[in-house]
């Protein structure tokens, strides 16, 4: 493990996924996150970094992808490599997901365009310094109850909900899926796609390579599939809901139209492969 030579307290930061600890003189011994059979611990060993020091190595990246919804990122990518969204409503923004990264750069976009009223993520991969955005925006931060123990560095700003949904304001809706984490989550948002209605799904469903499908996995750098009921519920339960266009986790992973019907169409061939029809 790398113990880099600093004086003073730190909230650690993993290298490999991201995740933020509680403050401390030295990092911790492991990151659980990365232990944990859906990740992995970095090929050259347990690695660490300080909040202030990666505000010194990265800048922000802010591309706007329909009138009303904001990719954020970094330059050079960091941990899992995610990008968040900034949904704009006339109640208030949105972040959706996080990162890592939170330098003067970003604050200030985000400021320009009305600040954040809350910040909902949709798994912990993606928790990261969640602490950091809500402290600087004066936002709770929303996860699902079912992940509560995956929060490494909580706080009065983090809300756990439960249940299936949480309705937020302007008919935003949190939705949990389930499937990757038990509490995994994605975001309803009516208003996009020019009122066609919009799914933020981060990686719970993973738009691939092939954007006219999905995916569902247990572990994506591990490829450890889903059971195929869990996907058929998974499927089921989105598929109440009216939507045109998903945007994944991933710059550019997207599903432009038919979003719908691509995550119908890509359950049933995800169980015909697994149960070998």
């Amino acid at each position: 493990m790398t113990i880099p030579a600093r004086t003073g307290s730190e909230a650690w930061i993993c290298v490999t996924c991201g995740t933020q600890y509680p403050e401390s003189e030295f990092p911790p011994d492991s990151c659980p996150v990365c232990e944990d059979e859906r990740q992995y611990v970095g090929w050259d060993g347990q690695e660490w970094v300080t909040f202030s020091e990666l505000r010194e190595t990265h800048v922000g990246i802010v591309r706007q992808k329909e009138p009303d919804l904001f990719a954020l990122g970094s330059e050079p990518g960091f941990g899992i490599g995610q990008r968040a969204l900034l949904v704009r409503t006339p109640g208030g923004n949105l972040l959706w997901d996080c990162l890592a990264y939170l330098g003067d750069d970003l604050i200030d976009h985000i400021n320009d365009l009305g600040g954040l009223r809350a910040i909902a993520i949709s798994h912990p991969h993606y928790y990261t310094t969640m602490l950091e955005w809500a402290r600087t925006f004066d936002a709770p931060v929303l996860l699902h109850a079912a992940d509560r123990d995956w929060v490494r560095r909580g706080g009065p700003e983090v809300e756990h909900w439960e249940g299936e949904t949480r309705e937020l304001w302007d008919d935003l809706t949190l939705i949990r899926l389930g499937g990757h984490f038990p509490g995994g989550t994605v975001l309803l948002w009516p208003a996009g796609a020019e009122g066609r209605g919009a799914l933020l799904s981060g990686d719970i469903l993973q738009v691939v390579f092939d954007r006219r499908w999905v995916s569902f996995m247990y572990s994506y750098p591990n490829l450890i599939p889903l059971p195929t009921t869990e996907v058929r519920r998974m499927a089921a339960s989105v598929g109440a809901y009216a939507f045109d266009r998903i945007y994944g986790a991933w710059w550019d992973r997207n599903i432009g139209t038919g979003a719908k019907e691509a995550v119908r169409r890509s359950a049933d061939r995800y169980t015909r492969a697994i149960e070998g029809a």
